[in-house]
């Protein structure tokens, strides 16, 4: 299979596990994958403020297996593991001030399930292949940008800590025990069915909700800080290639955006396209997000490109338009 086309016709008939498959990035995986074909099984444990929603997966749940458990119960995982041709391991705890205040559940979650998970495939399927959903965030403040997988990994919290070790348990399984793995490190990914009952699972949710309320949108210091930013149409080609490219596998890849974009400039866009007459104002720095504010940070995702063929496809104002779209008809299943 020499190109992308290709390789996602390989998803036909494959059988597909993915983990956090009722979340954001998950729902939409699961149904490009049923799309494409594959008998899919989703595993997740609704963990309340984490992101699942049944509602996610309503238009395809006739056509998913949907199986309610915690990767960090071994046994449920090494049952359903077998047979599975590819993993898709999205279930994760993403919030970094959860992190911070709440550091054990992100470490059995983040950590000690990842070891957990490879173990049930070291064990029931070593022939399967798995890719992790990792995440900038391991980087930490940036030496310089645009970031590239060589950079120093210095994260600022406890989840870009445990996310190198979630990341490093795959890679390692890969070279020692042959379970072919990659792991995707994620930056920014935004759009339809992402949780927007709070703010701690990143600020874009935040811009989109007080954006979609007419409410003024407060950015923290002066709002120059540069980010990528990936749709999530454009991450789930990424999962999808990484997963069927053997050159992948063993390797850490970075997903990014088209072009950075200053936190004051995606502010400013989300009221400008949302048209509901709310401001952007210039807020002091909150002491607890500042001590793990990164600065600028965007990354090079060459590699990737290079090993696959991806390239990000949606630019920030379709994708922003697009997810306004979908919250303001289907935002009462996200608010609460």
């Amino acid at each position: 299979m020499t190109d992308s086309a290709d390789r996602l016709r390989a998803y036909a008939g494959m059988k597909v596990l993915v983990t956090g498959g009722l979340g954001f990035i998950g729902s939409h995986l699961s149904a490009k994958l049923v799309e494409l074909g594959s008998d899919v099984t989703i595993v997740d444990s609704l963990i309340p403020d984490y992101g699942g929603n049944a509602y996610n997966v309503r238009d395809i749940a006739d056509r998913v297996h949907i199986n309610y458990s915690d990767i960090r119960d071994p046994w449920s995982i090494r049952h359903l593991v077998r047979d599975q041709d590819v993993i898709f391991n999205l279930a994760g705890q993403v919030s970094h001030l959860d992190s911070m205040t709440d550091p054990r559940t992100d470490l059995e979650i983040n950590c000690a399930a990842q070891l957990s998970l490879l173990e049930a495939l070291r064990a029931e399927n070593p022939e399967a292949r798995i890719v992790f959903a990792a995440s900038r965030q391991q980087y930490g403040r940036p030496q310089d940008v645009p970031v590239t997988e060589n950079h120093p990994l210095i994260p600022v919290d406890v989840n870009g800590i445990n996310l190198i070790a979630g990341e490093a348990y795959h890679l390692l399984y890969n070279d020692v025990h042959g379970i072919r793995a990659t792991s995707l490190r994620l930056t920014n990914t935004y759009g339809p069915h992402q949780l927007m009952k709070h703010g701690r699972q990143g600020f874009i949710t935040v811009f989109l909700r007080l954006a979609l309320e007419g409410k003024p949108i407060k950015v923290f210091g002066d709002g120059s800080q540069l980010r990528d930013f990936t749709y999530v149409s454009d991450a789930v080609d990424a999962f999808l290639r990484a997963a069927v490219t053997d050159a992948c596998y063993g390797r850490a890849l970075n997903v990014g955006g088209i072009e950075p974009h200053s936190l004051l400039g995606v502010a400013e866009l989300c009221q400008e396209l949302a048209g509901a007459g709310g401001a952007v104002e210039r807020a002091p720095w909150p002491p607890e997000r500042e001590k793990i504010d990164i600065g600028s940070i965007y990354v090079d995702h060459g590699l990737l490109t290079d090993l696959t063929g991806w390239t990000p496809q949606v630019d920030i104002g379709t994708g922003l338009h697009r997810a306004i779209d979908f919250y303001r008809e289907h935002g009462n299943h996200y608010w609460t």
